[in-house]
């Protein structure tokens, strides 16, 4: 291969997410728990990834730096090569509300409100104007086979319906990614296959990055890649390793 096509070369895409030495802990003294023990690995724009691991191996922990929602007490995580440490109040919250969607295992909904209202609550936060937020969410909805059910309150869905109100909910700001927190922890298991099958879909067909925290290994198994996580620290991913990061 001459100089000339190797200067042609596209150059390789940065990860949508990069931690490196990723290190959170919790509490002081002997209460001291250290959560994340210098973590560092890639996520590639497209990926499923599964996070596996025990009740307190610090996956759930590692979701919520990952995502924005809590800060590694040192150590870096790069969104599209930016530091998200330059990330801060009002433009922290609206990088996470734009690029990020959330699905987790309780629903966080609150009964009295209507499917729509719920759906429509992250495009309230981004200022996205009321006509707007109505036709985004009503086609999320539809795409969910949930337009229906748009005025129903959610007090009167079932779990499965629930977890699509939930899925509608992330869908409707074109999130580039999905983390998905025990999805499927509060169903039975028909109810969670077809969850599952909707996440996989998004992923595989619309191209949106999965990070899926999970204990469940049937789940984890469905996805590109797995990362197993004991104690804070990676113990085992079956991807490539990132650049400069030993396997």
């Amino acid at each position: 291969m001459n100089a000339a096509t190797l200067s042609s070369s596209p150059p390789a895409t940065a990860p949508i997410l990069s931690a490196r030495d990723v290190r959170k802990a919790y509490g002081k003294g002997q209460n001291r728990f250290e959560a994340l023990k210098g973590v560092s690995f890639d996520v590639r724009e497209g990926e499923s990834v599964a996070i596996v691991g025990k009740s307190g191996s610090g996956k759930s922990t590692l979701m919520h730096v990952l995502a924005l929602l809590d800060a590694p007490d040192s150590g870096s995580l790069a969104l599209e090569g930016v530091d998200t440490r330059e990330l801060r109040g009002a433009k922290l919250n609206r990088t996470r509300n734009k690029t990020f969607g959330f699905v987790f295992q309780q629903f966080f909904l609150t009964g009295s409100q209507s499917v729509l209202e719920h759906v429509i609550l992250p495009m309230k936060i981004a200022g996205i104007g009321r006509a707007e937020r109505r036709r985004r969410g009503l086609a999320a909805l539809a795409q969910l086979d949930l337009a229906e059910k748009a005025k129903n309150k959610a007090v009167n869905l079932s779990g499965g319906q629930k977890q699509r109100v939930v899925i509608a909910r992330a869908l409707v700001n074109n999130p580039r990614v999905i983390f998905a927190d025990e999805p499927t922890g509060n169903l039975d298991s028909h109810t969670g296959a077809v969850v599952e099958d909707i996440l996989f879909t998004l992923n595989r067909e619309h191209g949106i990055t999965l990070v899926v925290v999970t204990h469940d290994e049937e789940l984890a198994a469905r996805c590109d890649r797995r990362i197993l996580i004991r104690d804070g620290e990676i113990v085992e991913d079956s991807g490539s390793a990132p650049e400069g990061v030993a396997a």
